[in-house]
């Protein structure tokens, strides 16, 4: 750690729980985020700005108008660029020090395995089931940590699955017949929710990178933006889960 890191990174070694020993983890590590939107845009900026030493980004989107109201990361300027570029930009501004890879190109199933074993955590910011069963079932086959997290209206959820705590993955908490779900293009979502959730999935990213899981392993935390309500709800791993069940 050099003295720019120590002077950059002192609120944060200031804390016992990250610490100097904590705050070189942090350093060292590779983080994927699928997904540049509403989640992956404040995770992004939230891990960069805390140290993350290489921050693989992956979105084939490009910016849309109708993007800027929550997802931060992008500017006016954007509209049109793809999204892998436009974040890559915004995070660098914020810390020319983390090492940005940029994946902006829709990836085949061979090469989201081959991503997701090279990173030390995984943070699912995509916005459909079908992705989001797909991360799961390779970061379950290579035993990858992984953060995921949704929101819609006024609500969000998240969940972690920590391979080492021997917990529930994602998959243990859904089953894999969601063709019609509601996205938020159909209800739509208010902006300061899916930062919420986003910037929620950096501090559990960052708290299991340094080894302070344990309060939140195998919890589903659900948010109720309208009433300011949480909710935490211990999630059993599920002995016949299609994904999990036979990786032990």
């Amino acid at each position: 750690m050099t003295p720019s890191d120590e002077s950059r990174y002192n609120r944060q070694i200031k804390l016992p729980q990250i610490g100097e020993d904590g705050q070189q983890k942090i350093l060292d590590s590779s983080v994927l985020i699928i997904g540049m939107g509403g989640l992956g845009s404040p995770a992004a900026m939230y891990l960069a700005a805390a140290g993350i030493g290489h921050l693989i980004i992956s979105d084939f989107d490009v910016v849309e108008e109708s993007n800027l109201q929550r997802q931060i990361i992008h500017q006016t300027a954007n509209i049109g660029d793809l999204k892998a570029h436009s974040a890559r930009q915004t995070i660098l501004n914020i810390n020319p020090d983390c090492r940005v890879e940029m994946i902006d190109r829709e990836l085949d199933e061979e090469e989201l395995e081959h991503f997701i074993s090279q990173a030390d955590i995984v943070l699912d910011c995509s916005d459909n089931f079908p992705t989001r069963f797909a991360v799961n079932r390779y970061c379950v086959k290579t035993k990858t940590p992984l953060v995921s997290a949704a929101a819609i209206r006024l609500e969000g959820q998240i969940l972690s699955y920590i391979p080492a705590a021997e917990g529930p993955c994602y998959q243990c908490l859904y089953n894999g017949d969601y063709e019609n779900a509601q996205t938020c293009e159909m209800e739509g979502v208010l902006g300061p929710v899916v930062g919420v959730m986003g910037s929620l999935q950096a501090l559990q990213a960052l708290l299991i990178l340094t080894g302070n899981s344990d309060e939140f392993s195998g919890k589903l935390l659900l948010f109720d933006g309208l009433n300011m309500q949480w909710q935490s709800v211990t999630i059993p791993k599920n002995d016949n889960c299609a994904c999990c069940s036979d990786q032990d």
